[in-house]
């Protein structure tokens, strides 16, 4: 809720679609079983945007939905706005843990849990004095 959000539903207590119902739109990170999950959640005329998988057409069609995959390629001037949004803080970034670069398989180990509420940071290096 602190970003922004209406509901906020604790996945390891509860089934979203138990508490989701006739959304605009679902953004998917997931993809597997939660993507099958969202078709359900979905009102007639939303969209399921997946970020990571690809969409089952004829279950679109028979719910009356529509669906995209959206893959991100980085760009310089995109990220370097981003960059000074989050300086003003006007978008919020929370990060849940931070590794040293040599601890870098451990940080993926606590990506792979799914577990994970924000962002885990790699530090390449220390800043400069």
């Amino acid at each position: 809720k602190e970003l922004g959000a209406d509901v906020a539903i604790d996945y390891t207590k509860q089934k979203f679609e138990d508490i989701a119902k006739d959304v605009d739109v679902v953004l998917d990170s997931i993809g597997k079983d939660t993507l099958a999950r969202s078709y359900g959640v979905v009102k007639k005329g939303g969209i399921i945007v997946s970020l990571v998988a690809r969409l089952d057409q004829s279950e679109l069609e028979k719910r009356g939905i529509r669906g995209t995959a959206l893959s991100v390629e980085p760009h310089s001037e995109e990220l370097a706005k981003i960059g000074e949004l989050i300086d003003e803080k006007r978008i919020k970034v929370i990060v849940s843990q931070t590794f040293p670069l040599s601890e870098a398989m451990k940080a993926q180990e606590q990506v792979a849990t799914g577990h994970t509420r924000g962002k885990i940071v790699l530090k390449v290096a220390d800043e400069p004095k």
